[in-house]
C-alpha cells in the first residue's frame, strides 16, 4: 500500500507539472492524496485550498484587505487606555492620601522641615557629635525659631489690635462717604444691607455653631499632626539615610543604583529648593517691614512675618502678603502711603524673581515659570493652601530625578547602595 500510495502521488505532480508548463490546461486538474480513517489513500481533485504537496496554500497579499484602521488612530488609541489607566491609579492615589492626610501632612512636612536641618545635623555628626544629639539639637533649633516667630507675631498683633480696628473703622466710614458722595447709593441702603447681613447671621448660628464643632475638631488634629510632624523629623534627622536604604532595599537589584542616585539628586534639589527660599523670604519680609516701620503703618512686625510665610508659596503668596500690607497702609495712612507700599512690595518681588532666585538656585533647581504657575494652580485645586506650598518643591525634585532616569544609561552606572546600613526591623518578642 505504501508504494501504492507513493506512485500516485508522483502521477500527481506530474500532471501538476504538465498543467503549468500547457497555457490551455485546465486550472483545476492537480489532486491531492487524502487518507481515510482506515489508511486508504485516494485521489480527490484539488479545490484550490490545498498545494501540491497536500499543504494549505500561502496567503496571496492581492487577496488580504487593508486594515480600516489607519495607523495614527491605532498609536492614538494605544496612548489613551494607557493615559486612561494611569489617570485612574493617580486619582486613586490622590483618594488614598485624602483618607490618610492626618497621617501624609506631618510626614510631608516633616520632610520639608529635615531638607533646612539636614546640613546642620550633619555638619555636628562630622565634628564627633552623636546622632541622636545632633538631631535633638536642630529640632530643638527648629521648633524654637517657629515658635519665636508665631510668638512674636501674635503679641505685636495683640497689642496694635485696638488701634487697628478703630483704624478700620475709620477707613469704613470714609468708604461709605465716598461711595454716597459719588454714586447713586444712600447711606439709608447701606445701613439695610449691613442689617440684612447680620440678621443673616443669626438665622444661620445653628450652622456657624456646627462650624465651631468642627473647628475645634480641625485642632485637634493640627496638635496632633504638630506632635507627628515632630516625631518623624527627629527620626528623618537621625536615621534618614538608613530609612531610605530599607526602600531602596525592596527594589529589583538591578535598578538600586539608578533609584538612589535619583533619589540622591532630587534631595539635593530639595535641599537647595528650602535653604533658597527660606533665604529670600527673609530678606523680603526685612525690607518690607522696614517699609513699613519708616512709613508708620501699624503691625509692620505681623506683616512682615506674614510675607516671611508667604514667600514659601512662590508667585501667589508674596502678591497676598503684599496685597495685605497695602490694604492696612491704605486703611490706616491714605492712599499715598498705600501706593509707597505697593511700589515696595512690586519692587522687592522683581528682586526676587530676577536676582536672588536666580543666584541662590542656579542650576540645582530649575523649573520654568510656567510651570511654577501650573503647579501652584493644580496644587490649590487638589490640596487648598498646603498644596501650592509643596508643588513646586514636588515638580523640581520630580523633574531632576525624572530627567536621570531618562538618561540613566548614558553616563557611568552609579555606585551600588549599601543596603546593609538600613535600619534593622523591630523584632518584637
Amino acid at each position: 500500500m505504501p508504494a501504492r500510495a507513493s506512485h500516485l502521488i508522483a502521477r500527481a505532480r506530474e500532471r501538476i507539472r504538465a498543467a503549468e508548463r500547457d497555457p490551455h490546461a485546465w486550472p483545476d486538474t492537480r489532486v491531492v492524496l487524502v487518507m481515510d480513517d482506515d489508511r486508504h489513500g485516494h485521489l480527490e481533485p484539488d479545490d484550490g485550498s490545498h498545494d501540491g504537496d497536500g499543504s494549505l496554500p500561502a496567503p496571496d497579499d492581492s487577496q488580504v484587505g487593508e486594515d480600516p484602521v489607519p495607523p495614527g488612530l491605532r498609536v492614538a488609541a494605544a496612548w489613551s487606555w494607557r493615559a486612561l489607566v494611569v489617570g485612574a491609579a493617580l486619582y486613586a492615589l490622590l483618594i488614598l492620601v485624602g483618607y490618610v492626610a492626618v497621617v501624609v501632612v506631618p510626614v510631608i512636612v516633616a520632610l520639608l522641615l529635615a531638607a533646612l536641618l539636614q546640613p546642620g545635623a550633619a555638619l555636628m555628626v562630622r565634628q564627633g557629635w552623636p546622632r541622636a544629639v545632633a538631631a535633638t539639637t536642630m529640632l530643638v533649633v527648629g521648633v524654637g525659631a517657629v515658635a519665636g516667630i508665631i510668638t512674636l507675631v501674635v503679641e505685636r498683633f495683640t497689642a496694635g489690635y485696638a488701634d487697628l480696628a478703630d483704624q478700620v473703622g475709620q477707613g469704613i466710614e470714609q468708604v461709605q462717604d465716598f461711595v454716597t458722595a459719588n454714586f447713586p447709593v444712600s447711606q439709608a441702603q447701606i445701613d439695610a444691607a449691613l442689617e440684612t447681613a447680620q440678621q443673616s447671621v443669626l438665622d444661620n448660628r445653628d450652622t456657624l455653631t456646627a462650624g465651631a464643632l468642627t473647628t475645634a475638631a480641625t485642632v485637634g488634629e493640627v496638635v496632633t499632626g504638630i506632635v507627628l510632624a515632630l516625631f518623624t523629623l527627629f527620626f528623618f534627622l537621625k536615621d534618614g539615610r538608613p530609612i531610605w536604604l530599607w526602600f531602596v532595599g525592596l527594589a529589583p537589584r538591578a535598578s538600586r543604583a539608578h533609584l538612589d542616585e535619583a533619589a540622591r539628586r532630587a534631595w539635593r534639589t530639595l535641599v537647595a529648593y528650602v535653604r533658597a527660599t527660606a533665604l529670600v523670604a527673609l530678606v523680603d519680609a526685612v525690607v518690607i517691614g522696614i517699609a513699613l516701620s519708616v512709613i508708620g503703618v501699624p503691625l509692620a512686625i505681623p506683616l512682615a512675618a506674614l510675607v516671611f510665610l508667604g514667600a514659601f508659596i512662590p508667585i501667589i503668596g508674596s502678591f497676598l502678603a503684599g496685597t495685605a500690607a497695602v490694604l492696612v497702609a491704605l486703611v490706616s495712612n491714605g492712599p499715598i502711603a498705600a501706593l509707597v507700599v505697593l511700589a515696595v512690595t512690586v519692587g522687592v518681588m522683581q528682586l526676587e524673581g530676577h536676582v536672588l532666585q536666580p543666584l541662590l538656585l542656579g542650576r540645582a533647581v530649575r523649573v520654568h515659570p510656567l510651570a511654577v504657575v501650573l503647579s501652584i494652580a493644580a496644587g490649590l485645586l487638589v490640596a487648598g493652601i498646603f498644596g501650592a506650598l509643596i508643588a513646586v518643591p514636588l515638580v523640581a525634585c520630580l523633574n531632576v530625578a525624572g530627567t536621570y532616569l531618562a538618561r540613566r544609561h548614558e553616563g557611568p552606572r552609579p555606585p551600588e547602595p549599601e543596603t546593609g546600613r538600613a535600619a534593622a526591623p523591630v523584632v518584637v518578642e
